[in-house]
């Protein structure tokens, strides 16, 4: 570079001086440095750091597939799937699906229908058949809309890509850049597309079953459940259900609410003074026919100690109550909460690095837990976890179903001016005022449900074990999810006081972090006092002296316990 030229941009050009100094002269700017002085001249200049990034990677399809499915089997979408089955939907024939089985059925069903147009009156159900078809629609509902995804040919597809026309943008905020459906399927494709036989699977799966039958998977073959081999459609399309989703239901006081309702309409009373003394549904409403046949159908239904040995199996979660007896577990994921809540917390650490765009987040002691609840999640992937979940969702659709008609929302109105996300919630928050059980909203509890199960099932079907795993997919996989997260933290906190994003240096809150969050409720309602409860019984030592002056026997005396008892003669 020659001495006058400063830089690339700027040249100085020495002037003639008696004086000999060679700081006369002028200076020639130009290219870059001309710009940067411009912009200095027009005012400040902003400089903006971004966050490091990551490569995309094939799983991030995936994701957005099971957000599709847990979308899809959303009580919104079942209400919908409900009303267009048996009422013909908005606008329709309301006997449209009941004409249309009359003409595809028997004879005598022919001539009941017959019989029904000439005297003019409605198709009606008698006994707890009406209940049955409900319990056989739901099934075909879960059947329809459960599975991740759809095969054809070489391409993975979406079972419902019309889910994501109004959530691209959405979509987009998660990837970090704009796409479309073409482009997710794209992705799954290639996700898929690990596999080495003619069949499209999870990477997950695929090497479980490699290990099962000792090959490549190239001769597999559908069988049905009487024969030898594999369940081809479990393999290929797995149901995205994760029990989760029920155990958060179960403690918002879901099933308790509707057995609640079963036991006063077969006119026994709970307490002295029983606060749905008023239930009264009359036999002119759909609701009392369906009730029945709930009620009928309690044999049929899982109970409480075999729910709860199934979250024990599952997560290590216990359910408190006199309804749940002392578990005696074969195997139990004792690790699980302290896995998982020290998981929500690497991953809050992490997002508060990523926001900080002087800082690399670090995403290696995120990628080395997602393995480890992984593990443990597949651990307990065995036994009633095919079918129990899949019962359990079905049922508990069919109870939130019930608690949304109109019947029951005439006694337990909720209250108005809350904005609740389902038609059911109203109906529970009105229950638990009326039994004094909790004074938290059910929305907390069916955000945990909702939340926790597309978390638990990204990481239960991803292949965290994967050695060639790289420190992208643990970052991309917590922006991906970072709504679902940081909602389930928030959650969490507001129905147990616990907070999973904050450090903790002492030992006995870091002890809490980790205890069950059944002994967690249970603390914080005997901590309150009582609210919206009828007025307590009299003292037990009064109403005993009360029975010996008047001959009879002891009344029974009113309870705050969380989990109501469904045979009191037990």
């Amino acid at each position: 570079m020659a001495d006058n030229d400063i830089s690339g941009n700027v040249r100085f050009t020495p002037k003639d001086d008696s004086s000999g100094s060679r700081l006369a002269g002028t200076v020639e700017v130009g290219g870059e440095a001309a710009e940067v002085l411009r912009r200095a001249a027009e005012g400040p200049t902003k400089v903006i750091l971004q966050r490091s990034a990551a490569q995309p990677t094939d799983d991030q399809g995936f994701w957005a597939a099971i957000r599709n499915r847990t979308e899809a089997i959303s009580f919104r979408r079942y209400q919908e799937f409900i009303d267009r089955v048996f009422c013909g939907g908005q606008g329709g024939d309301a006997f449209q699906p009941f004409n249309d089985l009359m003409a595809s059925s028997s004879k005598a069903l022919n001539r009941l229908k017959e019989r029904s147009a000439n005297n003019a009156c409605c198709p009606t159900i008698h006994g707890p058949y009406a209940y049955q078809v409900l319990k056989l629609a739901t099934q075909v509902f879960l059947i329809l809309e459960a599975g991740v995804v759809m095969v054809r040919g070489n391409t993975v597809t979406l079972l419902d890509p019309s889910l994501f026309n109004e959530r691209l943008s959405e979509e987009a905020s998660r990837f970090g850049e704009p796409v479309t459906i073409e482009d997710i399927e794209q992705r799954l494709t290639a996700y898929f597309s690990i596999s080495t036989g003619p069949t499209r699977q999870i990477p997950y799966l695929r090497h479980i079953v490699e290990t099962l039958v000792k090959n490549d998977g190239s001769d597999q073959k559908e069988v049905l459940p009487y024969c030898e081999g594999i369940l081809l459609g479990r393999l290929n399309c797995p149901s995205m259900l994760e029990l989760i989703w029920s155990y958060w239901h179960e403690e918002g006081m879901l099933v308790q609410t509707m057995n609640a309702i079963a036991l006063r309409f077969q006119n026994r009373r709970r307490g002295e003074r029983d606060p749905l003394a008023n239930l009264e549904i009359n036999p002119l409403r759909p609701l009392n026919n369906l009730l029945w046949g709930f009620i009928q159908d309690e044999h049929n239904r899982l109970s409480v100690p075999r729910r709860a040995y199934e979250y024990d199996h599952h997560y290590g979660l216990t359910l408190v109550g006199k309804a749940v007896p002392r578990l005696e577990s074969a195997d139990s994921r004792s690790k699980f909460i302290e896995s998982f809540h020290n998981l929500l917390h690497r991953v809050s650490v992490f997002y508060r690095e990523d926001n900080d765009t002087t800082v690399h987040a670090d995403a290696f002691p995120l990628l080395n837990a997602l393995k480890e609840v992984h593990l443990l999640l597949t651990e307990g992937q065995h036994n009633q976890f095919g079918d129990l979940p899949w019962t359990a969702r079905v049922e508990m659709l069919i109870m939130q179903w019930l608690l949304a008609r109109s019947e029951i929302r005439d006694f337990l109105r909720g209250r108005d001016m809350v904005r609740y996300y389902e038609d059911w919630m109203g109906a529970v928050d009105a229950m638990k005022r009326a039994q004094g059980w909790t004074d938290t909203t059910v929305t907390h509890f069916h955000e945990l449900a909702f939340t926790g199960e597309r978390i638990l099932l990204s990481i239960r079907y991803g292949d965290w074990v994967d050695i060639n795993n790289i420190e992208d997919q643990a970052k991309n996989w917590a922006r991906n999810f970072k709504p679902e997260i940081q909602r389930y933290i928030h959650a969490y906190q507001t129905v147990t006081g616990v907070d999973l994003s904050a450090e903790v240096t002492d030992t006995r809150e870091a002890a809490e972090r980790y205890l069950q969050p059944s002994a967690l409720l249970q603390r914080r309602l005997e901590a309150r006092p009582a609210q919206g409860m009828l007025p307590p019984a009299a003292p037990i030592e009064t109403r005993r002296l009360a029975a010996k002056v008047r001959g009879n026997g002891e009344l029974p005396m009113r309870t705050r316990n969380r989990l109501l008892r469904y045979r009191e003669d037990e």
